[in-house]
């Protein structure tokens, strides 16, 4: 499953993997997230976050 695009489901605390891949893309910077290295999501809009930069900018830029 190298290079492949998972579809996840964000949970409050984890996630569901929808359809297997290895890594998801970040919703402000369009960088692959490896999903062993997954921290940082948003549950409502359901979009991953690269980092806290990321995820910090997507809530100021809302």
């Amino acid at each position: 499953m190298k290079n492949k695009l998972a579809k996840l489901k964000y949970l409050p605390n984890n996630f569901e993997i929808i359809e297997n891949g290895d890594h998801v893309i970040c919703a402000v910077s369009g960088k692959k997230i490896k999903l062993e290295k997954l921290n940082y999501w948003n549950v409502e809009l359901q979009e991953a976050y690269f980092s806290y930069l990321e995820a910090s900018k997507k809530v100021t830029n809302s």
